[in-house]
């Protein structure tokens, strides 16, 4: 039974790790995997995280079915895609990238879609997807140039990471805050819960 209690995240993303801390869970295994993250022609930004986060789950749960070790556990996976409108933001590797993104937030509202994915121990695929409604303040050429040379845009969707200083920029937020981070929390402790993970089994003290 032990086994059972297993936790596989399927990602690299310290944020998420932080995450699950925060809620008390400990994952037993990171699992990033690489997969193609491109949107399919006409694809909606809330399918595509869906449809990322499925893949990277079953991604996972390929490469360790073949282990005894790995048996009984449970796979998560989440991808957060960041839209304006039906425009999906890259997650941002070039500066040309991230100053392109933040100017077209600048001012406005956004939709941060997280798609959550769990494999359970036998091998039903649940999936969840959380969105969340962000509003930047108009954003100076400062804010947006000293934010670029701050580096923490790279690799986030939409270019930008609210647990950072880019927290500074949002005006209102309808939603789940984890979500905008990278994990929502609540959704996922109910995913986990509700196909009979123990949630509360770091909780003791001591």
């Amino acid at each position: 039974m032990a086994l059972k209690h297993k936790l596989i995240l399927a990602s690299g993303s310290p944020r998420r790790v932080d995450l699950l801390h925060q809620a008390g869970i400990e994952p037993a295994r990171l699992m990033p995997m690489d997969i193609d993250e491109a949107p399919k022609k006409s694809e909606h930004p809330r399918s595509l995280a869906r449809r990322l986060s499925a893949e990277k789950s079953e991604a996972a749960f390929a490469a360790v079915k073949g282990d005894v070790a790995w048996q009984g556990s449970y796979i998560l996976a989440a991808d957060t895609v960041v839209a304006v409108g039906r425009r999906i933001l890259p997650k941002a590797e070039f500066v040309d990238e991230a100053s392109s993104a933040l100017h077209l937030l600048s001012g406005r509202s956004h939709v941060v879609y997280t798609g959550i994915s769990l494999i359970t121990p036998d091998r039903k695929l649940r999936q969840k997807v959380v969105e969340t409604k962000v509003r930047f303040k108009r954003l100076s050429s400062k804010d947006i140039d000293m934010y670029l040379a701050s580096g923490q845009w790279r690799g986030k969707a939409g270019a930008y990471g609210i647990q950072g200083l880019a927290g500074s920029f949002v005006q209102k937020l309808i939603g789940s805050y984890t979500n905008v981070v990278g994990l929502p929390l609540y959704e996922t402790m109910l995913l986990l819960a509700g196909e009979g993970f123990d949630v509360y089994a770091e909780w003791q003290e001591g």
